[in-house]
């Protein structure tokens, strides 16, 4: 009985794998060439690890998103970039515990394991300190994946990002 379960979930696994890697990459390419899909211009970059531009093209992205009641507050865009990253096949997490705290989000591009800190009308410099002085890496140190810190600053004012700061 057990035996079954696991292949059932091994099986679902697969074809989720399957779907991810086989069928969105030509969903979204074909888009690529036209410019009509600006996720899609997102899942390249982020596939050919330009994450500068995957960035630039998400603050354009979120800048067309009508202004909400209630989304000041670093938990809002946190939703947001997962729901993001997730509906282009990435692995994410969110408020992942280490030794020394929390990491805002977690996660795999494919090539590597980006770490997420976030803000809210401070400065990515701000979030990048936090992971520095935190050491939110050493957590990940098993996972034999190249670690890319990632600090993002929010802005309420204009409900997109401010400003980040990458560090490989």
């Amino acid at each position: 009985m057990l035996q079954s379960k696991i292949m059932t979930g091994y099986r679902a696994s697969m074809c989720s794998i399957y779907l991810m890697e086989s069928l969105l990459p030509n969903y979204v390419d074909a888009y690529w060439e036209t410019g009509l899909s600006t996720v899609a211009r997102m899942y390249l970059a982020l596939r050919m690890d330009n994450l500068d531009e995957m960035l630039r093209l998400l603050q354009a992205y979120l800048r067309t998103i009508p202004q909400c009641d209630n989304t000041n507050y670093e938990g809002h865009y946190q939703q947001l970039l997962y729901v993001i990253f997730s509906l282009m096949g990435r692995y994410v997490d969110v408020e992942v515990r280490t030794a020394n705290g929390r990491v805002d989000m977690v996660m795999n591009s494919g090539k590597a394991l980006c770490l997420f800190e976030l803000k809210l009308n401070k400065s990515a410099e701000a979030a990048m300190n936090q992971i520095n002085l935190k050491d939110y890496p050493a957590r990940f140190a098993l996972t034999n994946l190249p670690i890319i810190k990632i600090g993002i600053n929010f802005d309420t004012a204009t409900h997109t990002i401010e400003d980040w700061k990458i560090e490989r």
